[in-house]
């Protein structure tokens, strides 16, 4: 479209000079879009005023953002850039519009240019008061620069919720670590204080139950550490996976073991089925025992006394197995269940519970670092069903 009037065109800016009025075109290829155009040439090539203004005519086709940009919704279309404040003029009777604004347009340009003579040396040699020579230039630039700053704005806020989240772990680390940490150092106190007594079978069991309360301790900062050590990781950062062939029966075994003294402290009903017959799983062995534990250990600690946990694992597909956990616990409400695996996400009845909402977050990212899902089946007093598939060993 362009091309049809690229003679018109050098014409106009020939002729037009730099004056303050000028006006955006927009076109398009219909044949009733390029008759309109012809005729928006003839009248302003009969006003005989060519020194007050500057038309420039586009392409819709060849530059769609611009459409967006000055939020066009017909053509053709007939925009005044200056004198501000800006106008859109559209549709069948366009020159009957441009009849009656034109004017207005041209009172309004005398009244600029006399508020123009009128200001001091340096109000005119400001950015605000110098005429868009290239009002299409002008407004890519403006659209380019909306969203750089946009996207610097996104980048900040992901930062700032970065820092924020990583300040409060911190503090919450150093306020908890004094416990544990005060229960084991007196522990260690009174076993030391017990060497110089005689030895008596009551000795005997204060030293062995000093001896677990100790290591119970020692085992809950150690996971402290881990969590702080995994939420210091950049939300970009991937886990480091070695895949390998592994029984995906004996890791939920080593998880079971590891868990198995919490579960008779609160005299849980446990319960595996686990087929002899499934494949074996490429996955990273420590990865995902730590998934299994992590798992586990949310089970035991939302189920109350006496309750049951369920481990499950099905062969879905040729590609995948999935393992469930299953508890009958408090449940999860609806609207809270995809949040809980974010890492700075926590239940509000949560907040007296050991830990900082990092366990599901690390094992989503476990999850998703071997190409597999994970999701939560849950509802109010009904306990919850945890979800995840990894994939088969091929060999």
């Amino acid at each position: 479209m362009l091309q049809l009037y690229s003679k018109q065109e050098d014409h106009w800016q020939e002729i037009c000079g730099q004056g303050s009025l000028q006006l955006l075109l927009f076109v398009n290829e219909r044949p009733t879009s390029q008759e309109n155009t012809r005729q928006i040439y003839a009248f302003l090539d009969d006003l005989r005023m060519t020194k007050d203004f500057k038309l420039e005519v586009i392409d819709i086709g060849k530059q769609p953002h611009l459409v967006e940009h000055f939020k066009l919704i017909t053509t053709p279309a007939l925009v005044k850039i200056s004198p501000s404040p800006q106008q859109t003029l559209a549709g069948s009777n366009l020159i009957s519009q441009l009849k009656q604004w034109w004017p207005r347009w041209q009172a309004a340009l005398q009244t600029e240019s006399v508020r123009d003579s009128q200001t001091t040396t340096e109000q005119e040699e400001s950015l605000s008061t110098l005429p868009v020579t290239n009002p299409v230039g002008y407004s890519e630039e403006l659209i380019r620069l909306s969203d750089e700053i946009f996207s610097l704005q996104q980048q900040k806020e992901q930062l700032s919720q970065q820092l924020r989240f990583k300040d409060q772990i911190l503090a919450m680390l150093a306020h908890d670590l004094r416990n544990p940490l005060t229960a084991a150092s007196l522990a260690m106190e009174t076993l030391e204080l017990s060497e110089h007594q005689e030895k008596t079978t009551q000795k005997e069991q204060l030293r062995s139950q000093l001896y677990q309360q100790s290591r119970r301790q020692f085992g809950i900062m150690k996971r402290m550490i881990v969590d702080l050590l995994e939420s210091s990781r950049s939300v970009s950062t991937k886990l480091e996976v070695n895949p390998d062939k592994f029984n995906l029966k004996d890791l939920c075994q080593d998880a079971i073991a590891q868990t198995s003294k919490q579960l008779k402290a609160k005299s849980q009903i446990f319960q595996q089925d686990i087929p002899q017959d499934i494949p074996s799983v490429y996955v990273d062995g420590e990865l995902i025992r730590q998934l299994l534990v992590n798992l586990l250990d949310n089970a035991i600690k939302y189920t109350p006394e006496g309750g049951h946990i369920n481990l499950v694992v099905l062969h879905r597909t040729s590609q995948k197995l999935q393992v469930s956990i299953c508890d009958t616990g408090h449940g999860i409400p609806l609207e809270k269940q995809e949040h809980i695996f974010e890492g700075n996400f926590r239940l509000k009845r949560d907040e007296s519970q050991e830990g900082y909402g990092l366990g599901l977050s690390l094992c989503r990212k476990i999850v998703r670092a071997h190409y597999g899902q994970i999701w939560v089946d849950s509802s109010p007093n009904d306990g919850s069903s945890f979800h995840f598939t990894l994939p088969v060993y091929r060999s």
